[in-house]
């Protein structure tokens, strides 16, 4: 076990919020992480031959889940294999990715916490210098060819022995969170720190005030921009 990640309820509702908010108002028909390197996935390679048994579609160094466009986008493959790549930057982006290829990188070391929440990640082909991220326990398989280190299988954490009782607290529910990580979810009818309330969350008390607020302060904003407008 590497770490644990106890979420309330009321945390992971403010996130989605915030990311309607913002995240909406962008444009991502491009992927960013698609484009880390040049060239496109090879029909051959691990990447292109998951993709073409997945019906996906390729576009750059991704393959994208079939029948998503723009901001549903949903990455189930990453190959960013020979990209002289010595460091592994942010990935989040393909943190729905299944397969994901870093093989034939200058690579020293890869941090475990580049791949937490990648919860879909079942297979993982690094340099052979390079250990799978989460250790030996977090993967079923660990095997090294032609030069590689093939993760293989994730594992759940919350399936340790003793894990559960000892880091997630009472009224929660444990969940994988990527390789050698876990999350502690609130159970049904509890909220709060530690999920030690019990009952429904209050929303209206919690985001009606702030959405009062923010009408407020875009009203004032909206008015005081439009008096310093000099007509035309």
């Amino acid at each position: 076990m590497k770490a644990g990640v106890c979420q309330l309820n009321s945390a992971l509702l403010v996130v989605l919020v915030f990311k309607l908010c913002f995240y909406g108002l962008s444009n991502a028909s491009e992927l960013q992480v698609c484009e880390l390197c040049n060239g496109t996935v090879l029909s051959d390679s691990a990447v292109g031959q998951f993709c073409s048994s997945s019906a996906g579609r390729i576009e750059g160094r991704c393959c994208l889940k079939n029948g998503t466009a723009g901001y549903n986008d949903k990455i189930i493959g990453l190959d960013l294999s020979n990209c002289s790549l010595a460091l592994v930057g942010n990935l989040q982006e393909a943190s729905t990715a299944t397969i994901i290829d870093l093989s034939f990188n200058p690579i020293a070391n890869i941090s475990d916490f580049s791949f937490q929440g990648f919860i879909a990640l079942n297979s993982l082909i690094l340099p052979v210098k390079v250990l799978c991220p989460g250790g030996a326990t977090a993967w079923k398989k660990i095997v090294e060819k032609r030069g590689n280190r093939f993760c293989e299988g994730q594992n759940s954490m919350c399936n340790q022995t003793g894990q559960m009782a000892t880091d997630c607290p009472e009224n929660s529910q444990c969940a994988p969170f990527g390789p050698g990580f876990f999350e502690c979810s609130c159970a049904d009818n509890y909220h709060g720190y530690k999920c030690q309330r019990e009952g429904e969350f209050p929303f209206l008390q919690v985001f009606g005030p702030l959405g009062v607020s923010t009408v407020v302060i875009s009203f004032v904003l909206w008015v005081t921009q439009r008096r310093k407008a000099k007509p035309l």
